[in-house]
């Protein structure tokens, strides 16, 4: 008599099929989470890296208004002048000379040009009234933001001084100064040309920089 083996078939138990989608979803979100991680640290870079080239840009503007800046010499200042937030000077243009301001206003900083003017009565009026510059006025562009301060130094004799002080007597100078200690005669100091020029930014918290950006702008003769 013929005798017949049968096999059972065996299948997945629910717990099983619980435990292999707990796994599944473990790795999806630890996969997930390193996708994640990518993009964000991706969007971080990208937007550090256009802060940088937004930096070199109004720094390669600010360049360009030292290498082109003539002192007419119509001014009560000599040029160019720092009061501590905004430094003032006045530059070539086809048209004649422009009066323009480099001024930090609210962690802003900003910068406004004058029109070309021909004479030194129109020079020696747009000086008058950027002296009371406020950061709102027609034509003032907004460069960077999340600034806490800014310094000025300028390269003169044989020294750097602080732009804002007065030429020779900052302490900063006195590599330049004679033996003893003495610094140089102060009117011998502001006959000296303007070789250089560095500037100092200052980024607060939040801004997305840590420190100070310097940029140091050799100037041909004036």
């Amino acid at each position: 008599m013929p005798t017949h083996s049968h096999r059972r078939e065996r299948g997945f138990t629910l717990v099983e099929v619980l435990v292999a989608m707990m796994i599944m979803a473990i790795l999806a979100a630890m996969a997930w989470q390193g996708v994640d991680g990518i993009v964000r640290t991706r969007a971080a870079s990208q937007g550090r890296l256009e802060q940088l080239l937004r930096v070199n840009t109004v720094l390669a503007q600010f360049q360009q208004d030292l290498e082109a800046a003539q002192d007419s010499g119509a001014l009560p200042q000599p040029l160019p002048s720092f009061d501590g937030l905004s430094l003032r000077l006045t530059r070539r243009t086809p048209d004649g000379l422009q009066l323009v301001v480099w001024s930090l206003r609210g962690g802003t900083w900003l910068r406004w040009a004058g029109p070309a003017v021909t004479t030194a009565r129109a020079l020696q009026d747009q000086w008058m009234t950027s002296q009371q510059f406020l950061g709102n006025e027609t034509g003032q562009l907004r460069t960077l933001t999340g600034i806490s301060e800014w310094q000025a130094y300028c390269y003169r004799g044989n020294g750097w001084s602080n732009c804002q002080s007065s030429a020779g007597n900052d302490a900063s100078a006195q590599a330049g100064a004679p033996a003893g200690g003495a610094s140089a005669p102060q009117q011998q100091v502001d006959n000296d040309p303007l070789k250089a020029v560095r500037v100092v930014l200052t980024f607060g918290e939040g801004s997305g920089f840590n420190g100070s950006v310097t940029r140091q702008i050799a100037l041909g003769p004036q």
